[in-house]
């Protein structure tokens, strides 16, 4: 008679080695720009590519019901009427430990509270998809599981210039630190690098000291201790470095102190959102360099075009994976040029367009208020840049939700009452 627990241990080392051979991960997609975003966003986390299919999600329910669950699930419910049916479906047929991840067109709170409180999606993003929102949210569920650890990774930092002075580039990037730290509860620091008239401390009431100067000149004395003394705190997750040197004062940048000071503030700050005049100075070609990501700030006239256009040859470097974006703002100021001129002259559109709103910002001005906080057009752009700049997903931008543990998936939405 055959040894029961000799049996068992040898259905459990063949589970095991069928456990084994489970594909780390595979995708499921609906067209042919979706796959090529992922293979490109996933590429430095699986240098070896991965397992992309395109079909419909019910097609793709009956392939995973034949074979091994992958550990890493990733499917597009995009054009799906049901999408919420479609995924109790695929929780019925994968292993509990499965990570999914999903992609849809859908932005609505509701429905990203219901995939990931309810059935344990662990992320969600919604087209369009931009192949850095992909590494970032995705890549960090890959590699055996292990989330990255965004305080280890450092704080994402944003530059803005402006085609020129006026065309609001500074009022855009306060209005946007502004949504980040109050709303989204991120840390974040404005840098203005504009050390002789620079605003943005100016847009928040507070003064700017020496302090900026300082750690452009001596980055040697540049430590974590002194950014918290010398960044103007606005609220508690806002802060503003800069300063405000008389017009005879000539710094001496030390060669290497962007580098330095961005390293710094980095580990302290989830979002850096630096303010960078178009000026060709070391300082600012520095930072430009240094940055994840530039925003090129414009309006619609023919000088601002032309010096768009220069501002978005720079070529990437560093950390930059993909273009400039370009903020179109005031637009539908009386005697500028058409959007359709814009495109023709740039041969691009806007990645965010901002209306001629002066009675808008001017009055939230004027009040010491931020424009951002109201509805309206305004409101809605600089949520669209917060999306497009720096990945913050529409539920963010509503709350602060708590990220699902990874603990399996399989917890179907509880009824209602």
């Amino acid at each position: 008679m055959a040894d029961p627990g000799a049996a068992l241990a040898a259905v459990h080392a063949d589970a095991v080695a069928g456990r084994a051979e489970r594909p780390s991960v595979t995708a499921f997609v609906a067209d042919s720009a979706t796959e090529a975003i992922l293979l490109e966003g996933l590429s430095e986390v699986l240098p070896r590519g991965i397992d992309v299919r395109r079909m419909p999600c019910r097609q793709a329910i009956a392939l995973l019901r034949r074979m091994p669950t992958p550990r890493v699930l990733i499917i597009d419910v995009s054009g799906e009427d049901q999408p919420i049916a479609v995924l109790v479906d695929l929780s019925q047929v994968v292993e509990p430990d499965v990570r999914v991840l999903v992609i849809g067109d859908r932005q609505d709170v509701n429905f990203y509270r219901e995939i990931t409180r309810g059935l344990g999606v662990l992320e969600y993003l919604y087209k369009p998809l931009a192949r850095s929102m992909v590494a970032r949210h995705f890549g960090r569920w890959i590699n055996d599981g292990a989330v990255a650890n965004e305080a280890a990774q450092g704080g994402r930092v944003i530059s803005f210039t402006g085609t020129a002075g006026g065309v609001g580039a500074t009022t855009i990037a306060t209005n946007l630190a502004w949504h980040l730290a109050t709303e989204v509860r991120r840390h974040t620091l404005l840098l203005d690098s504009n050390l002789f008239t620079g605003s943005m401390a100016l847009a928040f009431g507070v003064r700017g000291d020496t302090g900026l100067r300082t750690a452009l000149e001596l980055p040697a004395r540049v430590d974590q201790l002194f950014i918290e003394r010398s960044a103007q705190p606005v609220t508690d997750r806002l802060s503003v470095l800069s300063s405000e040197e008389t017009l005879s004062e000539t710094p001496d940048i030390a060669p290497g102190a962007a580098q330095h000071l961005l390293g710094i503030v980095r580990r302290r700050y989830n979002f850096v959102l630096v303010d960078v005049p178009f000026q060709a100075q070391a300082l600012n070609r520095d930072l430009i360099e240094l940055t994840d990501q530039r925003v090129v700030v414009m309006d619609p006239t023919l000088r601002s075009m032309r010096d768009a256009l220069r501002l978005l040859s720079l070529i990437n470097t560093g950390p930059q994976s993909r273009r400039a974006l370009l903020v179109l703002n005031r637009f539908g100021l009386s005697g500028t040029l058409t959007l359709a001129q814009v495109e023709d002259a740039l041969g691009l559109k806007p990645d965010v367009i901002i209306p001629f709103l002066p009675r808008v910002v001017g009055q939230a001005s004027i009040a010491g208020k931020h424009a951002v906080t109201g509805r309206g057009p305004f409101r809605s752009a600089i949520l669209a840049l917060a999306q497009a700049a720096t990945f913050v997903r529409m539920a963010e931008t509503q709350e602060a939700e708590a990220r699902p543990a990874a603990t399996g998936w399989r917890r179907l939405l509880r009824p209602r009452a």
